[in-house]
């Protein structure tokens, strides 16, 4: 095992000019004490490894040493075709590059590695878009991917929810986000940065400009604040809701998990009917009233009042239109 993790500190420092003992051992999931005694024993079988103290400082290759220890286990060779999104990979234009760098990984591994590889590729097949729905229509993705890739800025035509609902800007593209069967284009706009969804995007036209990307921009980190704010500024209400045992049971069916957490955790006691009360977060009365209608008869808004009496309204209602069609049968 551990000489396992002395070839993995190696290759890390191969890919990159410096690394902190803390960046080593986060990437490894280690502590830094670990690592501090995987130095010592690297320095002490020849490997030409220089320490740097201080803040900018860390751990380097001297000499431009290279290791050739890049064989791959069993179990390596295995994940190598479950990290591939062929789906995601041909929106982007990059198709036939995959399946050709496939063949040839193919090729270079053992035949015992290869057999096992492409059990996997048989076995396990990744899906994005969900259920019910149609991938989206993304004419501009690749001409993103280009300039993503090329730090070069886009001038695009967007259509969004607020008004005005046509804008145009000039972004700088630093990265793009897949996210269930939907791809999102995170972009520097004047000192902010911001999510636009590449479907809402009406026009773009790729500028000679280039720009230098943020020092650390960490797409990945900022992808997961991102869904964290986006959570905190949609839910600008809450509503108690009156739920009957069954009625709690299907929530994790038909509500989205903000609001399914949300549930448990204000969830009281049951009363002499076995009904909860709970308190959860809601963007609008319009939205709401249609989350909560999918609830049926399992459900009772406490509060607000005013969502209380739009949904006795549009109850009356669908009374008033049944009424009508069973008289007039």
């Amino acid at each position: 095992m551990r000489a396992s993790r002395l070839v993995s500190v190696l290759l890390l420092l191969q890919t990159r000019e410096r690394m902190t003992a803390q960046e080593i051992a986060d990437a490894l999931e280690v502590s830094v004490r670990t690592v501090y005694r995987d130095m010592e024993a690297l320095s002490g079988a020849g490997v030409p490894l220089y320490g740097e103290p201080g803040h900018d400082g860390g751990y380097r290759l001297l000499g431009g040493f290279r290791t050739r220890l890049t064989g791959l286990t069993a179990g390596e060779a295995e994940s190598l075709f479950l990290t591939g999104i062929p789906r995601a990979a041909a929106d982007l234009g990059l198709g036939a590059v995959v399946t050709a760098a496939q063949l040839k990984l193919l090729a270079a591994l053992p035949v015992e590695l290869r057999d096992r590889a492409g059990r996997i590729a048989e076995r396990f097949h990744l899906d994005t878009p969900a259920w019910y729905h149609d991938a989206e229509h993304v004419p501009y993705l690749t001409a993103v991917a280009t300039a993503v890739w090329n730090d070069r800025a886009v001038r695009i035509r967007y259509l969004r929810w607020a008004e005005p609902h046509e804008i145009t800007r000039t972004v700088r593209p630093y990265g793009l986000v897949l996210k269930a069967g939907h791809w999102y284009l995170v972009a520097g706009v004047d000192r902010r940065t911001r999510t636009y969804r590449i479907s809402r995007i009406t026009d773009l036209h790729v500028l000679d400009e280039g720009f230098d990307r943020p020092a650390g921009f960490d797409l990945a980190g900022h992808w997961r604040t991102y869904l964290e704010h986006f959570d905190a500024r949609r839910h600008q209400g809450e509503a108690t809701l009156r739920l009957s045992p069954d009625t709690v049971d299907r929530l994790p069916h038909v509500m989205e998990s903000t609001v399914v957490h949300a549930a448990r955790r204000t969830a009281t006691p049951p009363d002499a009917d076995g009904w909860i009360r709970v308190t959860i977060p809601i963007e609008s009365h319009d939205q709401a009233l249609g989350e909560i209608l999918k609830l049926g008869a399992g459900a009772e808004i406490i509060a607000p009042g005013e969502l209380r009496d739009r949904l006795i309204r549009t109850l009356d209602s669908l009374r008033r239109l049944y009424r009508a069609e069973d008289a007039g049968r």
